[in-house]
């Protein structure tokens, strides 16, 4: 028997765009539901990607600098991995922050639904719960948060327990002796870390010129000196032909310039070229909903959709698949679904690739304004002029500014070194809020932080660094 219920706004996707925006509504006195599978809000950052990922890279990390304490005075023993504790303490992770969302989401009294939906109609929902019963919910207003998944190439789907996904990768089943890594973005890079310093020998195979392209080339080559050090090889302009399963490894056919051996193989093979809008099995074509021809719902500024009563928020609703972006457009759709007027039009969306060194960035990059012809002056502190930096152990980093020549204006901020992350704040409240060079070299910086190259490299743009000298 099929059950009817309504709510004034449904959430379609407990993730981190369908969560917070479930709960802002509630708090605005709407009354809410969410629908989402697990048994916790928390959607696929939470439960398989950004949280767990993190859990291990912190991990790693903790890993390399016992390796580079040596440098330092401290010499330890080469460490002991057990692999049964690291997954309990990436499971306890995850379970402490979904459970604290589940307590979140009881504490405002959303209806929080346990199954799949789709629409039967603009009005009306159809729910597959978990146990398998159905029912029916009709909305005033909806928001669609349904996220992405992993694209696997057709050639590469070989349906063997040996490939795995971003998912299966972080399951870390075992150490494979030899993993390969096709993609050179950020998950293969940063998953590809952690089986680095787990004892795996890591082949990255790219198909473009450089690892981590959506950033500037002086950034990411921080990253990938480091990377070069901690991979066994990175093939660039190289392609994975085929896999296929032996029984006991996967034997890759790869064809690039620099393959002396067409025919390698691994233990375990890692496929991390992209990730595609969960859009379909999702009812879409029985409203006016459009999609574009990725697959992403085309929304308006305020993140609506064709019809004007359903949102879209998140990776479902195009690039950049970032969970602060989904985050904050929930914000804007309920906002927008509340009367206010709300769009989302942010100067800055910061990128994080959570290696170590880490890479951020946020507004203009260098590349893009070259690809748009636009002026622009770049103003760059290197970290070895850090002394932060260097009592770290630590001076690879570079902390760059591409400013309006005349007005002074941020346009954009890129960092790599160590903490990247979160040193990007400063950087997107500077374009969001139109600072130019002379506010930041005019605001006080504690010292010794890494947070001073901000300042130092604002003083850059003036022909002056305390740090830095250069040559009239």
């Amino acid at each position: 028997m099929t059950t009817s219920s309504h709510s004034q706004i449904v959430i379609i996707g407990g993730g981190p765009g369908g969560y917070p925006a479930a709960f802002q509504a509630s708090d605005m006195g709407f009354q809410v539901s969410i629908i989402e599978l697990e048994e916790n809000p928390g959607g696929v950052c939470l439960y398989r990607g950004c949280i767990p990922s993190k859990a291990l890279l912190h991990v790693a990390r903790v890993i390399e600098e016992s390796r580079d304490a040596e440098a330092w005075g401290l010499t330890y023993n080469e460490p002991v991995i057990n692999l049964d504790k690291m997954r309990t303490w990436k499971n306890t992770v995850v379970s402490k922050l979904t459970g604290g969302l589940g307590s979140l989401t009881k504490a405002r009294k959303i209806n929080y639904v346990k199954g799949r939906a789709a629409f039967k109609n603009s009005k009306t929902l159809l729910i597959t719960k978990k146990d398998g019963s159905t029912a029916e919910m009709t909305f005033d207003y909806a928001v669609v948060a349904t996220g992405s998944r992993p694209t696997i190439p057709p050639p590469l789907a070989i349906n063997s327990p040996r490939v795995m996904d971003s998912t299966g990768a972080l399951n870390i089943e075992d150490i494979p002796a030899r993993l390969l890594v096709i993609g050179g973005g950020y998950i293969g890079c940063e998953l590809g870390s952690v089986y680095a310093a787990l004892g795996s020998k890591v082949t990255v195979v790219e198909m473009t010129g450089g690892l981590l392209m959506g950033a500037d080339k002086d950034l990411a080559d921080v990253v990938t000196r480091k990377l070069e050090e901690r991979f066994h090889k990175i093939l660039l302009k190289t392609k994975v032909l085929s896999l296929e399963d032996t029984g006991s490894t996967v034997k890759a056919t790869l064809e690039g310039l620099h393959v002396d051996e067409p025919v390698q193989e691994f233990e375990r093979v890692l496929i991390s070229v992209g990730r595609r809008p969960n859009s379909d099995g999702i009812g879409l074509e029985n409203t006016k909903i459009q999609l574009d021809e990725r697959g992403f719902i085309k929304v308006d500024k305020q993140r609506r959709t064709a019809e004007s009563h359903i949102f879209a928020i998140g990776d479902i609703a195009g690039d950049p698949m970032l969970a602060h972006k989904a985050s904050h457009e929930g914000r804007v759709a309920i906002e927008a679904i509340a009367g206010e007027p709300s769009v989302f039009d942010p100067r800055a969306i910061p990128a994080v690739v959570f290696t170590d060194p880490e890479m951020a960035w946020c507004g203009l990059t260098e590349t893009q304004a070259k690809t748009e012809g636009r002026s622009v002056k770049i103003a760059t502190f290197p970290w070895k002029a850090s002394g932060r930096a260097t009592t770290l152990g630590r001076d690879d980093g570079l902390t760059k500014m591409i400013l309006d020549p005349h007005t002074e204006q941020v346009l954009g901020v890129g960092i790599a070194g160590v903490g990247a992350g979160e040193l990007i704040a400063e950087g997107v409240l500077a374009v969001e809020m139109a600072a130019r060079a002379g506010d930041l070299k005019a605001t006080i910086h504690a010292h010794p932080t890494l947070s001073e190259t901000m300042m130092e490299a604002a003083e850059i743009f003036f022909g002056h660094g305390t740090h830095v000298f250069h040559k009239k």
